[in-house]
């Protein structure tokens, strides 16, 4: 068994079982493995190149936990096709504020327009991201990258946002996480119940959709 894969498999587990026992929003396991595998690997000098062969099981096992995720979606779907407007709505409007906030962050930092192509679709999921990072002119290895820091940070901050503002429906919080940090939100929600996590995972869905198109727009109108 590669050396890689132990780790990180064992390194979950015990986020995870952590997170269990202290269930705060900076405690959730992918940020607190996440944390524990980089400092390891910096440690020992061990390449990202090697690790990635090692864990390329659970790579290719990804996909499999994103069809898994059309499960609720199933269950849920009188409760999708009731409050569909509401949905792509929502959807549509966090998408726009998802690319939006990155152009201006970029704007604000005065960063090249390499960064801030690749830093635009940060709320799509990786694969579509980097596809739309590489079509507008940005760097796909740096739109993932993107992507997770978006995605982190939002589970992180999520729930004392949605706390702060008292917002516990699962419509709300199901188009929240999805359309603004994809599959680490769309996992998140389903603490919120089955309901929520259906809604999030149509609402990843279409962001990815509509991101495809939306980003080359608001490139060509602001540059």
């Amino acid at each position: 068994m590669k050396i890689g894969f132990i780790l990180t498999l064992f390194v979950y587990i015990i986020a995870r079982k952590f997170y269990q026992r202290f269930p705060y929003p900076f405690f959730v396991p992918v940020l607190t493995s996440t944390v524990v595998i980089v400092t390891v690997l910096l440690l020992f000098q061990y390449s990202y190149e090697q690790y990635m062969k090692d864990v390329s099981l659970i790579t290719e096992l990804l996909g499999t936990a994103i069809v898994a995720l059309g499960y609720p979606l199933y269950k849920q779907w009188h409760v999708i096709k009731t409050y569909f407007v509401p949905i792509i709505s929502g959807v549509i409007v966090g998408t726009w504020l998802g690319i939006e906030s990155g152009r201006l962050l970029s704007k604000a930092l005065k960063i090249d327009n390499e960064l801030t192509y690749s830093l635009l679709p940060k709320s799509v999921t990786t694969p579509v991201a980097m596809e739309i990072a590489e079509e507008i002119g940005g760097f796909p290895p740096l739109a993932a990258v993107f992507v997770m820091v978006a995605g982190i940070s939002c589970v992180v901050i999520g729930p004392y946002l949605l706390k702060w503002f008292r917002i516990d429906s699962p419509l709300e919080v199901g188009i929240g996480y999805g359309s603004a940090a994809h599959v680490l939100g769309t996992s998140k929600s389903l603490e919120f119940g089955e309901e929520a996590a259906a809604i999030s995972s149509v609402s990843m869905t279409m962001c990815a959709v509509i991101a495809s198109f939306l980003a080359p727009v608001i490139i060509a109108l602001f540059g």
